[in-house]
This record gives C-alpha cells, sequence and structure tokens, in this order.
C-alpha cells in the first residue's frame, strides 16, 4: 500500500468514527499529503514503514499540532517540530494522522480521567478503556490507525493494551527517546508502542529507536542480539489467588504457560514479592514527586488563577500531594530500591523472562467512580515495578480466550534491560505471527540472510547454532511453490530435506528467515553436514535468498512430508 492510500483510509477511518472521545486533535492534513508524497517517492529501502498510519498520545509532540496532555489549557501554540520519536517514524515512511485522548497528565491507568471524556473500551462500554494511553490503544483496536505511540510510567503503555485486546511494547528505558514528550516521571517515564501484533510493534519500536544525545536519559543501544527465552519465570496458584487474579485470566494465564513449556520453555515458580514492594515504591514513594516537578507549577497556577478550571480533581489531587516528599524520603527510598534489585536481578540470573497477567481482572466504569485511586492500583499490580526495576516489558493476547463482551486475556513478559528482542521472539511461542521479510525492521548493513525449514527453525533444537552467532530473525515466510519437504532417516536431532521440484509438482513451505554477519555466516555454512547444503531459495515473494536444501540422492528413505507445508506441522504431528 502507498503512503497516499494509507492516509486516506485512515482519514477516512478517523471521519467514520463514532467516539469523539478518542481524538483529541488531527494533524493538518496539507502537511500529511506533503509528506505522503515524499514517502512515495522514496527508494522502499528507506521508508521501510511505508503504508503505515500512527496515532500519537497527546503528551507527545507532533508539528503542528497543539500538545494538551489531557488538560486543554496547558499549551496554547501548535509544536514548531515533532518529537524525537516521531520524526524517526515520519522519515521510516509512517503518517501520524491524530493526537489521541488520555488520563490527564498521564496521571493514572483508567483511562477516564480526562477533560476530553472517556474513550469506550472496545469490547464492552461498561469497562474503562485502560490509561493513561487510553485513546492510543482505542484507536488501534478499532483500526483508526495502523499502530500507536503511548508512554509508559507504571503500566500506562501495557494496561490499556490488555483492557483493549491489543498488544502492547513497553522498551528498555531510554531506548525510545523522550524529547519533546511531556514528562510525568522523568526518570523512568517511556515511550510506548500498541500494534495488533507483536512483530509489528517490535517493527514500531525498531525504527522509533536510538541514541539521542539532546534526551539526558536517552541510553546507547549495546550491539546485543538475543533468541527466544529457555527458562520462563511463572507463578504459582497461590501468588494468583492472593494478588486477586480473576479465574478465567488465570485460566488464559495457565495457557500461555502451556505454549511456552510445549516449545520446551523451563518453568520455574519465582517469588514476586520484590517486585510488587519495588511497584509499590512507585506509587506510595518519592518517586510520585517527580509529577509535581514536571506540572506542579502550571497546576498551581491554575488553581490560583481560575480555581483550577479543567484540571481533573484526581489528578490535581494527586499532583499537590506529591509536593510533600523530602530529600531524606528520596535517599531512603534510593536504598531500598537499590536493594529490592540486587534480588530481582539475582531471579533474572536464574530465569530468562518472567511470565505475568498484564492486570488481574478488568475494571468497570463502576468501579473506578467508587474508588478511583484503589481500581487504579489494582490495574498496575503487574505493571508499576517494571521502568523502576529497568525492565522491559510485552503485553500480549492470548489467543482464544476472546469473548463477545470482554477482552482476551492478556499477558506479559518482562526482561532485563535490553532483551527487548528476546520477549519478542520468546511472544511468538504464545502468539504466532506470519511476516513478510520484507518487512523486517532491521537488518545491518553488509550482513546475509538464510532461509532455514528444519531444526534452525525458532523453536527448534538447532536455533541455538544462530543465536550463538548473533543472528537476527527477520520473520516467518514461506518459499516458493516449487519445493517438496522431506524427513530425512537417521538424523540427530531429526532434519527435514529440502528439495527444489518443478513447476505444479512442489508447494509454498514453511521458512524462517534470519540474517547473520558475514564472519558469522562463513563458520555456519562450514557447520552444515551432507547430505545438506546452503543455496539459492526462492521465496514466495519472488525473491530469492540463501537457505538450506538438500541433495537429491540423500532421499533415499526420506519421508515426503509436504503436505504438512513444514517442518513445525509435521512435528508437531508425532
Amino acid at each position: 500500500m502507498s503512503a497516499r492510500e494509507a492516509l486516506e483510509a485512515s482519514l477516512d477511518a478517523l471521519d467514520r468514527s463514532d467516539d469523539p472521545a478518542v481524538v483529541i486533535s488531527r494533524v493538518p492534513e496539507t502537511w500529511l499529503v506533503a509528506q505522503a508524497e515524499r514517502i512515495d517517492a522514496a527508494d522502499r529501502s528507506t521508508v521501510p514503514l511505508r503504508g503505515t498510519t500512527f496515532t500519537v498520545k497527546d503528551n507527545i509532540d507532533v508539528e503542528g499540532t497543539i500538545t494538551t496532555a489531557g488538560c486543554p489549557s496547558y499549551a496554547t501554540s501548535a509544536a514548531t517540530s515533532s518529537s524525537f520519536v516521531v520524526r524517526r517514524l515520519v522519515e521510516a515512511g509512517a503518517l501520524p494522522i491524530a493526537k489521541t485522548n488520555l488520563d490527564q497528565f498521564a496521571t493514572g491507568l483508567v483511562g477516564v480521567r480526562s477533560p476530553y471524556g472517556a474513550a469506550r473500551n472496545p469490547f464492552d462500554p461498561a469497562l474503562v478503556p485502560g490509561g493513561s494511553s487510553s485513546g492510543s490503544a482505542v484507536s488501534v483496536a478499532r483500526s483508526l490507525a495502523t499502530f500507536s505511540l503511548g508512554t509508559d510510567t507504571a503500566g500506562s503503555g501495557r494496561v490499556p493494551a490488555a483492557m483493549c485486546g491489543i498488544v502492547g511494547l513497553k522498551p528498555t528505558r531510554g531506548w525510545l527517546s523522550t524529547s519533546g514528550v511531556v514528562p510525568a516521571v522523568r526518570s523512568i517515564d517511556c515511550v510506548s508502542v500498541f500494534a495488533s501484533e507483536v512483530d509489528l510493534a517490535w517493527r514500531v519500536a525498531c525504527a522509533a529507536g536510538g541514541h539521542d544525545a539532546d534526551d539526558p536519559m536517552s541510553r546507547p543501544v549495546p550491539p546485543t542480539s538475543r533468541g527466544m527465552a529457555r527458562t520462563a519465570g511463572v507463578l504459582g496458584v497461590s501468588t494468583l489467588q492472593e494478588l486477586g487474579v480473576a479465574t478465567h485470566v488465570a485460566a488464559g494465564y495457565q495457557q500461555a504457560c502451556d505454549a511456552l513449556a510445549d516449545a520446551g520453555v523451563a518453568l520455574q515458580e519465582v517469588d514476586l514479592r520484590a517486585l510488587l514492594e519495588v511497584g509499590s515504591l512507585l506509587y506510595g514513594g518519592p518517586w510520585v514527586a517527580e509529577r509535581f516537578a514536571s506540572v506542579g507549577a502550571f497546576v498551581q497556577g491554575a488553581v490560583a488563577r481560575d480555581g483550577g478550571v479543567g484540571l481533573d480533581p484526581v489528578v490535581r489531587s494527586i499532583i499537590e500531594a506529591s509536593a510533600r516528599w523530602t530529600a531524606v524520603d528520596a535517599q531512603r527510598a534510593g536504598y531500598r530500591l537499590a536493594s529490592l534489585r540486587a534480588g530481582i536481578d539475582a531471579m533474572f540470573d536464574t530465569v530468562d523472562v518472567l511470565v505475568t497477567p498484564t492486570i488481574a481482572r478488568e475494571a468497570t466504569l463502576a468501579e473506578v467512580a467508587a474508588e478511583p485511586l484503589e481500581a487504579n492500583a489494582r490495574l498496575g499490580c503487574f505493571t508499576t515495578f517494571s521502568n523502576l526495576a529497568d525492565l522491559c516489558a510485552l503485553a500480549l493476547p492470548v489467543p482464544g480466550t476472546e469473548t463477545t463482551d470482554r477482552p482476551p486475556v492478556s499477558v506479559s513478559l518482562h526482561g532485563p534491560a535490553w532483551s527487548d528482542e528476546m520477549l519478542v521472539h520468546t511472544a511468538a511461542l504464545v502468539r504466532p505471527t506470519t511476516v513478510e521479510v520484507s518487512t523486517a525492521a532491521r537488518v545491518p548493513r553488509g550482513w546475509i540472510t538464510i532461509a532455514v525449514a528444519g531444526a534452525h527453525l525458532r523453536g527448534q533444537p538447532l536455533e541455538h547454532q544462530l543465536t550463538e552467532r548473533r543472528a537476527v530473525w527477520l520473520g516467518t515466510t514461506a518459499s516458493a511453490d516449487t519445493y517438496r519437504l522431506y524427513a530425512l532417516p537417521n538424523t540427530v536431532p531429526p532434519k527435514p530435506g529440502l528439495v527444489r521440484v518443478g513447476v505444479g509438482h512442489g508447494t509454498a513451505i514453511e521458512l524462517d528467515v534470519w540474517a547473520l554477519p558475514p564472519d558469522a555466516f562463513g563458520t555456519f555454512v562450514a557447520s552444515i553436514p551432507a547430505p545438506l547444503c546452503i543455496g539459492t531459495v526462492e521465496l514466495s515473494d519472488g525473491t530469492t535468498t540463501s537457505g538450506f536444501l538438500c541433495e537429491p540422492g540423500a532421499l533415499d528413505g526420506a519421508t515426503d512430508i509436504t503436505s504438512f507445508g513444514g517442518w513445525r506441522a509435521y512435528r508437531a504431528s508425532v
């Protein structure tokens, strides 16, 4: 799809939307059209996100729009330039079409603390949409845009994803710059990504991320590449019950854990108490004073000027109360956090990833009206600890748990800083997706792609031979329809052979495509035993890449498994 076609489709969807509380303002159409023309005229390799549109939480600057942060009087003039992350995404070919509603000053996880109203939950209007990035999540769930940007300090990039049945990626702190973002708790704020699928969220994060010299909170990205998790920390039944996890959420959580175990991930029950205490420090400790440092002067001025017209009363009370914390309080809390993080780091020495529900249960508008702070805290049980503990996190819906009036159960994968890519790979075991290789998020210059069909697929026994060589997974695709697949006899671990045949005699075979640095590609090829070899494989889109093939003479005694369409399906059958 061209940029212009994607823009027209999204603008039409905005025009037809019947929920006025999702969008606060729209990006000027003349600017968007000019950007679309530029993107469509560019070489495709320079605009990998061409054909996508996105919405932006209205605490993030977009050129030509006023940033309200959910408060009409906060800003009076349009931004003259976009934030770092929005500029990066526009350069990559995506078009920002609108600014979305939020809990005022990003203060809340409920999505209803806004003078612009509350966006409707896409599953049940009696449920909250989740916050603070409510409009961003709803805009994706309702297909107003391809993806959206939110922010996440205590869970605002994951709780709305859970309430709206979509994916929420909270990256490692400092990967996505917060330049041009109205701060909430500036030292730990993150820009987050909402999307319908994990792979799209990952592509977006890779395009938006990068070191920003103008952002003191930005961190250089270390040169790491990780495969999927081999061990996962999980919660016991008693822990789920103590934390008030609803029965249907616990069942969906167990389904996700079972999927990981079935794929060979070793599960280990862990103690969550240290992380829960870290989460309590965020809401019940001196870090909340950063909210006063960010917008306290504005709130005081608004109260003095007109009694605080336009300020949400709950948000106002939280910000005003945050000024009570002292420097001594901050030091003591910092010491406690350091002690707790030592224990958390030790936990991640024994497991690669932590798996939790994203929320314990859905919250209703009535519950939030009756007990706003308590309901908010319940929604953040499994999210508030992430940034203080320096974790990245990924929330995703569990397939098959949807109902007509309730969002699917959402689980979250948590990992240490810079393990974002591992979370994405591991998520595919819970929520498998297929993506076009041509839309890969990042392929370093000079690296070589290779297609694999058997024991080197993600989740298969020899995947480690790729990840140990710093390979980057690009996606799951299919070959052209001119191949047959055979299970080879007497191979350990079991391996298939991919053989090219004439037109009309083969079918498309499922493949994973990886990218390897040149030096590692050479050592990898040298390790391939006969009768397998590396040749040229044609993909379903007509492009070619290096890939595994098999010598035809080795097929004596082999079993034709072409009808399964791929090695994973065949192995599942046996």
